[in-house]
């Protein structure tokens, strides 16, 4: 999905041409044909504010389960630049960047983490890092769906190169059927402990809750989190003391990191990762 008013997406799109349409329209723009496994639609409202786009999308693909992957412009506090990817949601009681207030998507856990190893695989030699965010921001969809953000800090523009992986990476993401789900439970925003895992171990993460995001945490949000991580075998904590939280209570088995065998050992590692950001 890209969005006409992201600097990212467009870059992206760019790289991608116009490939041939397929014969289906969301609000008259054509869906096209961007690789075997990839459909492209282009849209003129911001992503995060694209609320609902899963219900103006043809009934074939509704039906299909298919997962919505959005290209965007990285911002934090700190302007850090990096590779990011994250699920969508909001945690908390607000909702300020697009969303509902404790109303989290449905994620896929395994393109996620495809996403998170392929751009890392490449990301060192861009001088950047890849890196998993926690849940945060909208908009509300009822496909599965999560972003892949390029953060270039005060830069007027994003790196050619991280534009460049993102076109090869996003056509193609091919889940890997060994990997373990599981919701990741604390840490910082930037998760380093979840991307860690899911570098070096076979883990797969669909919704990420954030140390801080634990504070506003009720009993319905934390079930809604669990449902919309398909396949979630149990969480995994980044602290032993976030697993007492009252609402995560029953929710699943308390997972070890050691609970998914090892990656190959020359897979991509983590770098350096702020613990903070938006």
């Amino acid at each position: 999905m890209v969005s006409d008013a992201d600097p990212v997406a467009c870059r992206v799109s760019d790289r991608w041409g116009t490939p041939p349409a397929v014969g289906l329209h969301v609000d008259g723009a054509a869906l096209r044909r961007l690789s075997p496994a990839a459909l492209l639609l282009r849209r003129p409202l911001r992503h995060i504010y694209d609320e609902r786009l899963d219900e103006r999308l043809p009934e074939e693909m509704r039906t299909a389960n298919l997962t919505l992957v959005f290209p965007s412009i990285h911002r934090s506090e700190r302007n850090i630049p990096c590779l990011t990817v994250h699920p969508l949601g909001n945690l908390g009681p607000t909702a300020e960047v697009g969303g509902r207030p404790r109303t989290v998507d449905p994620t896929d856990p395994l393109r996620m983490a495809t996403t998170l190893r392929r751009l890392s695989a490449d990301a060192r030699s861009l001088g950047l890092s890849a890196t998993f965010e926690a849940t945060h921001h909208g908009p509300e969809l009822g496909l599965p769906a999560f972003f892949v953000e390029i953060g270039y800090g005060t830069a007027s523009e994003p790196p050619e190169g991280a534009v460049d992986l993102l076109a090869r990476v996003l056509p193609d993401l091919v889940p890997d059927p060994q990997d373990r789900v599981a919701v990741g439970v604390g840490g910082g925003h930037y998760a380093p402990h979840f991307t860690e895992l899911a570098l070096r171990r076979r883990w797969a993460f669909g919704h990420v809750i954030s140390r801080h995001a634990l504070a506003d945490l009720d009993r319905l949000t934390a079930c809604s989190v669990f449902e919309r991580t398909p396949g979630a075998l149990g969480m995994v904590f980044a602290r032993a003391e976030d697993a007492h939280h009252p609402s995560l209570a029953g929710l699943g088995s308390r997972l070890r990191d050691a609970d998914a065998p090892s990656r190959d050992p020359s897979a991509e590692g983590a770098d350096d990762r702020s613990a903070s950001g938006t």
